[in-house]
C-alpha cells in the first residue's frame, strides 16, 4: 500500500513538471522595439542686419550711403534688419551716439524722425528750422535728403509795366551750405506711409539755419519762388563766392542787356570772313 502511495505522488510531480515546462515553452517571445535616434537639432540661419558704413558721429543724420548690410549668425537685440522697410522708416533718422564702421545698428543708437524731441536733438546749439515749399523741380527733383548742404536760390519776377525785360525775371542766392534735417512727413511719420520703392515728390523741406537766416528765408519766400540746390559733401570749408544777382538779360540775349539798353554791337572783318561780336 505504501509503495502505491509513492507511486502515486511521484507520478504527480511528474506530471506537473512536464506541465510547468509546457506552459513555460508557450510564453510569446518578448519583442525589443527600435528606438528612432532624436532628430538632429535645426542649424541656426543667418541674419542680415544693417551696420554703419562708415564711422557715424553722433549727430549724424542717416541716408543710405551710411549703411551696409552684412550678415551675422545671430541678430543683436533690437538690431535693424536689412530690408527696405527698415531702410526707409529709418531714413533721417538722427545717430544719438559714435558708431564705429562695421558696427551693426540697433535702435538704441538712433534717434527716430517720429519720435518726441527729435527737432530739438538734431539741432545744433544756436540754430533753428524752417521749413520751405517745393515741387519736383524746385525741390531738386525729390533727390535732396537729410544730412545734404543745400543753397537756397531765389526766383523773382517784376511788374512788366515798370521793369525793361533784361529785367524782369532774376534769380540769387540768398543763403548757402544749410543743411537739411527733415523731407516732407520723415519728420513725424519716419517714412512709413507711402508705398515702398515708390519715389514721391518732396511738397517740403526743413532746413537748419541760424536766427538770422531764418528771416532771410521768411522775407524771401514772400518776394519770389525758393529752390535748393545740392552741394557736394567736400566743399562744406571752401569759401563762398561773391553772389551776384542774374537777371533774364544776362541770360538771353534776345531780352537786351539788364540795363535796358541796346548791347553794342561790331563786326569784324578777317579777309573774306565777317564775324558779329556783341559787348555786354
Amino acid at each position: 500500500m505504501t509503495w502505491r502511495r509513492l507511486a502515486i505522488v511521484l507520478l504527480l510531480l511528474a506530471a506537473g513538471g512536464m506541465g510547468g515546462i509546457a506552459m513555460r515553452g508557450g510564453q510569446p517571445a518578448q519583442v525589443i522595439e527600435a528606438v528612432a535616434a532624436p532628430a538632429p537639432l535645426p542649424q541656426p540661419t543667418a541674419v542680415r542686419v544693417l551696420a554703419a558704413a562708415r564711422a557715424l558721429p553722433s549727430g549724424t543724420l542717416l541716408n543710405e550711403a551710411d549703411l551696409v548690410s552684412v550678415e551675422m549668425p545671430a541678430a543683436p537685440p533690437d538690431a535693424l534688419l536689412a530690408n527696405a522697410a527698415t531702410q526707409a522708416e529709418f531714413r533721417g533718422a538722427l545717430v544719438r551716439r559714435f558708431v564705429p564702421p562695421g558696427a551693426p545698428l540697433t535702435r538704441e543708437d538712433l534717434l527716430h524722425p517720429g519720435e518726441r524731441g527729435f527737432l530739438a536733438a538734431v539741432l545744433r546749439p544756436g540754430h533753428r528750422a524752417i521749413s520751405i515749399g517745393v515741387d519736383a523741380a524746385t525741390g531738386a527733383g525729390g533727390l535732396v535728403a537729410p544730412g545734404d548742404l543745400v543753397d537756397l536760390v531765389l526766383v523773382q519776377n517784376f511788374n512788366p509795366a515798370e521793369t525793361p525785360a533784361a529785367r524782369r525775371v532774376t534769380a540769387e542766392t540768398v543763403l548757402t551750405r544749410l543743411r537739411v534735417i527733415a523731407i516732407d512727413q520723415q519728420i513725424t511719420q519716419g517714412g512709413q506711409n507711402g508705398s515702398l520703392g515708390v519715389q514721391r515728390v518732396a511738397r517740403t523741406v526743413t532746413l537748419e539755419v541760424t536766427p538770422e537766416a531764418a528771416e532771410r528765408v521768411a522775407v524771401a519766400e514772400q518776394l519770389g519762388r525758393l529752390a535748393v540746390t545740392v552741394r557736394p559733401a567736400l566743399d562744406e570749408h571752401l569759401e563762398a563766392r561773391t553772389v551776384v544777382p542774374v537777371f533774364g538779360g544776362d541770360v538771353s540775349n534776345a531780352l537786351g542787356s539788364p540795363t535796358g539798353q541796346a548791347p553794342a554791337r561790331m563786326r569784324v572783318f578777317q579777309g573774306s570772313d565777317a564775324t558779329d561780336v556783341t559787348f555786354q
